[in-house]
């Protein structure tokens, strides 16, 4: 990508105008709103995905045999799209078929046999250069659900019976240029987290509406990594129709707020999930990626429970399938590990781990990984070789295998602050990001991680601010009444007495390691900032002298988390022989890609 730069006169969320963009505009244009005033689904702009997206599904065909105990299929070229194999129409070989547990590939003719067991999901994994259907709702279908009997009765109903073994499931799929190129956008959206209408209406106007106005993640697709809903699955069905605004095959994994929590039994606890959306985890490819999508999120067996009582896991099961299913890759590809909770971060370093995190790390051992997880609403881009005190244990001294991104919230601090008038809330997350999405750009085996802010072109990157003594007071006094603190009056003014105790913040939303950023301060010569954070094996630094005063700002006046720390921001000392009167500060920043972003910032010395 190119290196692009903005420039904007005030980079603070307190008084920062949010863009609309032309997808958001178009759905305004027709009235449509998910909510308590309309249910229909949203209307979708125009676009080559609208038109041409290959829409089926799986052929399931039935059997009168009820003691089967394999089942077997065939994969197929679909030429003509719909969804059943006819003359002309070649098995595919080589394709990637799972039960779950155990992984096979397809014979010359396309066909598969897997051991079969009462409660499973089969799924093919989606080979480069060819793309599995999607529905009307644009959700990806490249699984069937067997479950004979059904689920338990269920609040939120599970999966109906399937009655006994199909005879064959067969998997169609379409020639794709899309997923043939090597250069892919994966489009990445963590904890949607919709808990009543009023919110479904919030994601609509704001992330849902910017990707609509995308149409550059048609082949790789839109990746939503759990948390879909808030614990009302009732709300999947609305899910369904946001993503029915979508430029491409829409996938999704389980979180810790998508379960049937009347069904706490490792059997049946994601059943209405697997029911909506698939399987709780999968694979596919994408150009030289291969996407493997875990279920990370573990409660313990007891009904009814505590909600917050589960843990990071995968399973023995999981686990089995994952060795499978990497043991099929080629040496050749890139492997993007999702799963709704990060194998390690840096907000919870000393108590946030994967149970399983020596295993993966050793099955992934030698390979090009990038990992993604969600869950914490919050943004962290940690490179190989980034450590902190608490991974000590699991990952030595030296650090990081491979770069583990954490994905802010479309959500974003669950839809708290003021709602803006194009029709979503601020909600600055707890580490001064905003919400939105991230995006994989992949050429080949290269990732480059690239962040939209709800409602932004993609072009603002970081927030400036003002970090001096007067306002680490305002923090300290107000930091547990969030929502209630004043506003000061001037956040961009400081006492010249106080210059020397006052930085310049930039808070760089997916800076990371290797990232650099300057600061000129009325065109004056460039001076580096520091990190706060430098992840060389400390803990967290926390308190009002390690946060970005624009996140504050909103968040203490108008509600939403406690920013108390972050990864990445960075702070310059202001010179202490600075005049009184106003000032202008230039921040250029330049990720670990090259690419660089630059902004402005008016402020003031004072008596």
């Amino acid at each position: 990508m190119h290196p692009s730069t903005s420039t904007h006169q005030q980079s603070a969320w307190l008084s920062r105008p949010l863009r609309l963009t032309a997808g958001a505009l178009a759905l305004l244009a027709t009235g449509a709103m998910i909510g308590p005033a309309a249910n229909a689904a949203p209307a979708q702009p125009e676009s080559d995905w609208a038109a041409n997206a290959y829409r089926g599904g799986v052929d399931v065909v039935k059997s009168a045999d009820a003691d089967q105990q394999t089942l077997d299929g065939t994969v197929f070229d679909d030429k003509n799209k719909n969804s059943t194999q006819e003359s002309g129409e070649p098995g595919l070989p080589g394709v990637k078929v799972s039960n779950g547990r155990e992984v096979v590939t397809t014979d010359g003719q396309g066909r598969y046999e897997l051991p079969a067991f009462d409660n499973m999901t089969v799924f093919v994994t989606q080979p480069r250069g060819y793309q599995v259907p999607v529905d009307e709702d644009n959700v990806a279908q490249f699984f069937y659900n067997h479950l004979p009997e059904g689920s338990p009765e269920l609040k939120f109903g599970g999966i109906a019976p399937t009655g006994a073994l199909p005879d064959k499931v067969n998997f169609p799929l379409a020639q794709s240029q899309l997923t043939q190129s090597p250069e892919q956008h994966c489009a990445v959206g963590a904890d949607v987290q919709t808990y009543d209408q009023e919110e479904v209406g919030f994601a609509q106007q704001g992330a849902f509406a910017d990707l609509a106005a995308r149409t550059d993640y048609a082949g790789c697709g839109a990746l939503f990594i759990g948390d879909i809903v808030g614990d009302d699955l009732s709300l999947f069905g609305q899910t369904r129709e946001l993503t029915s605004m979508l430029n491409g095959p829409a996938r999704f994994l389980p979180g810790n707020h998508d379960l049937d929590f009347d069904a706490l039994d490792k059997e049946h606890e994601f059943d209405t999930f697997r029911a909506q959306f698939g399987p709780e985890y999968y694979s596919y490819d994408a150009g030289k990626a291969h996407v493997v999508a875990l279920s990370n999120i573990e409660y313990p067996t007891q009904v009814p429970a505590k909600k917050s009582n589960y843990t990071y896991s995968l399973g023995e099961r999981q686990l089995e399938w994952l060795r499978a299913d990497i043991a099929e890759v080629p040496k050749d590809r890139v492997i993007v590990l999702a799963g709704h909770s990060p194998l390690l971060e840096f907000y919870y370093s000393n108590s946030h781990t994967v149970k399983q995190l020596q295993e993966i790390y050793e099955i992934l051992d030698g390979r090009e990984v990038v990992s993604l997880g969600g869950h914490t609403h919050m943004s962290e881009n940690l490179r190989a070789g980034d450590l902190m005190d608490g991974w000590r244990d699991e990952v030595g001294e030296a650090g990081l295998p491979f770069t583990h991104l954490t994905v802010p919230a479309v959500s974003g601090q669950w839809y708290n602050g003021r709602v803006l008038e194009e029709g979503f809330p601020t909600a600055i997350q707890r580490d001064g990001t905003p919400p939105g999405v991230l995006t994989l750009d992949i050429k080949n085996t290269e990732v480059k991680e690239r962040f939209t802010a709800t409602g932004d072109d993609g072009s603002d990157q970081m927030a400036l601010g003002i970090n001096s003594p007067a306002y680490r007071a305002w923090f300290d006094e107000y930091k547990n009444q969030r929502g209630k603190a004043p506003a000061p009056e001037n956040p961009n003014a400081v006492a010249k007495g106080e210059l020397g105790e006052t930085w310049l913040t930039t808070n760089f939303w997916m800076g990371a390691t290797g990232s650099t950023v300057k600061v000129s301060i009325d065109g004056g010569a460039a001076t580096e900032a520091v990190r706060t954070q430098q992840l060389q094996g400390e803990t967290p630094l926390i308190g009002g002298e390690y946060t970005d005063p624009s996140a504050t700002l909103e968040q203490l006046v108008h509600g939403g988390g406690l920013h108390d720390r972050t990864s990445h921001l960075w702070r310059l000392e202001l010179p202490a022989d600075l005049a009184v009167g106003k000032h202008t500060a230039t921040v250029t920043a330049t990720d670990v890609h090259g690419r660089e972003s630059t902004e402005t910032l008016a402020f003031e010395v004072t008596e």
